[in-house]
């Protein structure tokens, strides 16, 4: 059966009748009949799950190609518990500088107070990640493409390493949504996807989940997420299953949009760079090749130098973009990214010529989206 075909027919206990989709059980406490049933490893509190949730897990690790699932409720949740519940105090983390950000501020500041080193290292690194590897290093944390500069990372070389030196490898799969990439068939040990994203796909609920395929990771996993009371609301799992359900067809559309509007943007004179993954002029185009099926619709652009003023007018002329945080829902979204930046000094995205900007492609027909720039473009010299 084909991956689309299993995310709409992936079915659990329809209960009393049968539906289409499982039932939203809203539900802290669960009655027990027998004492037995209450000491036991079942479900025994709203906290651990129900019908959706099962539901919910059993369609990422299909989505993922994985074994086991945790469902958060949100993005940033699913990285903390992906890399907390692997670590101890004394051990040593790599994480690549690329990281989304509050996912990075999580491995320099929380991890550090739970007695854990870190180091951070440029995505392009490849197997020369060999030479930052400590006795203590336990986990390399990986994010590809690069939130806000869409770099990849030499997936293989860094695994290669990885296992060599019987190191843990967890990657957040957010953009390629397990459409796209499948880290695990390339021996990743864990992938997280903030299903705040493309998995809802439209903009009203987080969650997030940790997947893998090692029942040994998975234990670890799950004591974690228990001790820190991880959980994730009935109606928010029902309506991440519902995203699912279309995220294949949701996805391609995305990703024409995306290369249509790459496309128009390398043509634009107010535009000095495109960076997409997907075209040829990318830097990394050939790891995309090998590593990736498609590309969803989040891109960057580097726009030709411009004054804050200029930059301001164009942006507050737009009427189909919007300026938000997050990306993946039907709309169209369009962000700065300037002041979010925080990379390594020698990193090349610092030789830039103009601002920085975060480009997310929604569902909305593509000459509507490039007539909306176009005037936006034409405000920048009024």
């Amino acid at each position: 059966m084909k991956d689309k075909t299993k995310l709409i027919h992936r079915h659990g206990d329809r209960h009393r009748f049968n539906t289409v989709n499982p039932p939203i059980e809203r539900a802290s406490t669960l009655l027990i009949s027998t004492r037995e049933t209450l000491q036991g490893k079942s479900t025994v509190y709203g906290r651990m799950g129900l019908s959706v949730h099962r539901e919910l897990e059993a369609a990422m690790c299909d989505l993922e190609s994985a074994d086991y699932a945790f469902l958060t409720s949100n993005g940033l949740q699913a990285c903390a518990l992906a890399s907390a519940a692997l670590v101890k105090a004394g051990d040593h983390v790599l994480y690549a500088d690329c990281l989304y950000g509050p996912n990075r501020r999580f491995c320099q500041r929380r991890l550090r107070s739970m007695g854990v080193t870190s180091t951070r290292f440029s995505a392009r690194i490849g197997q020369q990640i060999e030479t930052l590897i400590q006795p203590e290093t336990r986990l390399i944390i990986l994010e590809s493409p690069g939130s806000l500069t869409f770099e990849l990372v030499d997936l293989q070389a860094i695994v290669k390493v990885a296992r060599a030196h019987n190191i843990i490898t967890v990657f957040d799969n957010t953009w390629g949504a397990g459409v796209f990439h499948r880290p695990l068939e390339l021996g990743v040990d864990v992938v997280v996807q903030a299903l705040t994203k493309y998995v809802v796909g439209h903009a009203d609920t987080m969650a997030g989940a940790v997947m893998t395929r090692s029942t040994k990771i998975a234990n670890q996993i799950e004591r974690c997420k228990q001790d820190w009371g991880f959980s994730l609301s009935p109606d928010d799992a029902y309506t991440a299953l519902r995203g699912l359900r279309t995220l294949h067809v949701r996805l391609r559309q995305h990703e024409a949009n995306g290369y249509a509007l790459a496309e128009w943007l390398a043509n634009r004179p107010e535009i000095d760079r495109v960076l997409h993954p997907g075209r040829a002029d990318h830097p990394d185009h050939h790891l995309w090749q090998r590593d990736f099926s498609g590309a969803c619709g989040l891109f960057g652009a580097i726009m030709a130098p411009i004054e804050d003023t200029q930059l301001d007018r164009f942006l507050e002329s737009m009427t189909l973009f919007k300026m938000g945080f997050s990306w993946g829902g039907f709309e169209s979204l369009l962000i700065p990214c300037c002041d979010q930046l925080n990379r390594l000094s020698k990193d090349p995205i610092h030789d830039r010529t103009g601002p920085l900007l975060r480009i997310h492609a929604g569902l909305e027909d593509i000459d509507d989206l490039t007539a909306d720039l176009a005037q936006a473009f034409a405000e920048i010299e009024r």
